[in-house]
């Protein structure tokens, strides 16, 4: 429901968008607390305590083959140099069957990665999304809808990424590290050592590049981002600017940041291209280290021919782990700066459904008693408000921009709960009721008409699923939009667009209607229904609420003061007060707020 009171919103967009997971070049975005969060997404993991298992099996049995596989090339080598074929065949067959081990568990390594991070995420996409539909209006009113749409996709996203890729990958570095050092020092404490040499000059060309890039990339991003600003506005204000002539402007302003974007982007795609050499080149030192002093050892009869190529093995084993380690921890921290902001949102308090007592049998009747409310703490909205409709009643709030029309109608939804005073429905307060006994009795018809990406027919039966095809029909015959439909390609089954793009505005509002209708209510509210058509369209809008607000209570707001003169009862409202109440002629003849609203309209003048 549109806001009529001007607040601001709570915009919680911090993320900066790097590359995808498992880019080097990606922006890493910190938690707030890590530990707290991380603890408790490991809680999701505990629920695949099998498929873990099995993975981290996987993932052992591929490190320990190999860790090994370059000893056992090291006897081959040996025993081909000394001629041993005797030997060599028994370490071949071997070599052979560790190589199928190894591909096999690489192969489940993969698989198991994919399926323990779908099922990981797949419980948290549903219970974020569970979370979501049952949040009180009030969060979806004070939050960004992107943010909310942003940590269901991005940062889940983000996670699912993480724990596929990078999951196993750490733990496979560590245990790599590790038994790549155990047998480098078992061949040759000394070439081992010397091997350290690569390792640091490793890890000093990461850090120095993995900043430069950090920077440029994150650079990138901002610029890319404003980039998308200025064409998302030229798009959605084209008219506008084609009414003012300003294309040549909008061009100037787009190349601009164009230029930006291709000089950073330049920059930033060089850093990221240079690291592969960069790191061919510190393994070739590696390699001229451990041949130099390797050949020296050989010479001197301290280690074999066969262990050296063991070691340039290993040296390249080592350093690979070492880097992807900086790289895994960036995606991790990533990751569990998604879940947090997934956790924040389930962390919300959910809707206050408390009440118990059923309604469906309800009159009508509708008690609006002290009531005081505010959005925000700065801001009251309604003061004192004390209003009664009886049933059957049709009441039109009108007033300007900001008296608190649209507020009175979220009060009486339980969109918004009230400060203080009560709301009372056949004397009942409204607290009391089931949320969804009061919804279910009590239809909406808003200005801006929501419509899904469905058929006529299963927007109709929003409102009522288990309503009968005969009851669909006279809804839309009572709400005259039935020979429209029927005029329609595919009648009732014609598919409309997402918010029914594909229809006017006004047959968006006769199938509004035609649904609220279905649902048979007990209380009627009408928020600016007719406020964005035309007028002959109006006339058929005004016909078919007629017909529906007959012998309901009906709330109806509206700006346009000809469609409420036959109301029973109209209350004028002045920020957040009642100003006056009475028939239209009785609020004519006072010639109060009422008088200067309706000559505004209709005299051009206020008097």
């Amino acid at each position: 429901m549109k806001q009529e009171e001007s607040r601001q919103a709570q915009m919680n967009n911090y993320r900066a968008f790097g590359r995808r997971p498992g880019n080097r070049n990606m922006t890493v975005e910190k938690p707030q607390n890590g530990k707290k969060t991380l603890k408790r997404l490991m809680g999701y993991f505990v629920s695949e305590k099998k498929m873990l298992f099995l993975l981290m099996l996987a993932v052992v049995v591929v490190v320990a083959c190999s860790v090994y596989a370059p000893k056992l090339q090291s006897n081959a080598i040996d025993a081909i140099a000394g001629r041993q074929w005797d030997k060599l065949s028994p370490i071949l067959i071997v070599m052979v069957i560790i190589y199928i081990i190894h591909s096999i568990c690489t192969y489940m390594q993969s698989k198991l990665s994919a399926v323990l991070s779908q099922n990981i995420v797949s419980r948290m996409r549903k219970d974020l999304f569970l979370n979501i539909v049952n949040l009180p209006i009030r969060y979806l009113d004070a939050n960004s809808h992107g943010d909310i749409m942003s940590r269901m996709t991005n940062d889940i996203e983000n996670i699912s990424t993480t724990v596929s890729q990078s999951m196993s990958s750490l733990f496979s570095g560590i245990l790599t590290v590790i038994g790549t050092v155990v047998m480098m020092v078992a061949l040759c404490p000394q070439l081992a050592a010397l091997s350290c040499v690569t390792v640091i000059l490793t890890i000093v060309a990461t850090k120095l590049l993995s900043k430069a890039m950090r920077f440029f990339f994150k650079k990138r991003q901002v610029i890319l981002g404003q980039l998308n600003g200025n064409v998302e506005e030229m798009v959605t204000g084209y008219r506008t600017v084609v009414a003012y002539n300003r294309q040549n402007a909008v061009v100037n302003d787009f190349d601009n940041v164009s230029d930006e974007l291709t000089r950073v982007g330049i920059i930033a795609e060089i850093l990221g291209g240079s690291m592969g050499p960069v790191m061919n080149v510190v393994n070739n030192v590696g390699f001229v280290i451990i041949a130099a002093f390797g050949g020296y050892f050989a010479i001197n009869n301290i280690i074999s021919i066969g262990v050296i190529s063991a070691f340039i093995v290993y040296a390249r084993q080592f350093g690979r782990p070492i880097d992807e380690l900086a790289q895994i921890y960036g995606q991790i921290q990533t990751a569990v700066a998604g879940a947090e902001r997934v956790f924040e949102v389930m962390d919300e308090p959910l809707e206050d459904k408390s009440g118990k007592k059923n309604m469906d049998d309800l009159k009508g009747i509708i008690r609006f008693k002290n009531v005081n409310f505010s959005y925000t703490k700065e801001k009251q909205v309604l003061y004192d408000f004390n209003l009664e409709v009886k049933a059957g009643q049709k009441v039109a709030l009108v007033g300007s921009t900001g008296s608190g029309k649209t507020t009175v109608v979220n009060l009486l939804m339980r969109f918004y709960d009230v400060d203080s005073g009560e709301i009372l429905i056949d004397d009942v307060n409204i607290k009391d009721i089931d949320c969804d006994s009061l919804r279910r009795n009590t239809a909406i018809v808003l200005q801006d008409t929501v419509l899904f990406a469905d058929s006529i027919e299963n927007n109709l039966r929003y409102s009522n699923s288990s309503a009968t095809d005969e009851q669909m029909y006279m809804a839309a015959r009572m709400s005259n939009c039935d020979s429209m439909i029927r005029k329609m390609p595919q009648g009732y089954d014609t598919q409309l667009m997402s918010e029914g793009e594909n229809i006017s505005q006004g047959q968006r509002q006769l199938l509004s209607i035609a649904r609220a209708f279905l649902a048979q209510p007990k209380i009627l509210i009408l928020d600016e229904a007719t406020s964005s058509v035309d007028t002959r369209t109006e006339k058929h809008i005004q016909d078919a609420m007629v017909k529906l607000m007959k012998d309901r209570t009906s709330l109806i707001i509206a700006h346009r003061l000809s469609t409420i003169q036959d109301a029973d009862l109209i209350v004028v409202m002045d920020e957040g007060r009642i100003a006056e109440t009475g028939s239209h002629a009785n609020l004519l003849a006072k010639k109060g707020k009422y008088y200067q609203l309706y000559m505004t309209q209709f005299a051009g003048c206020a008097t």
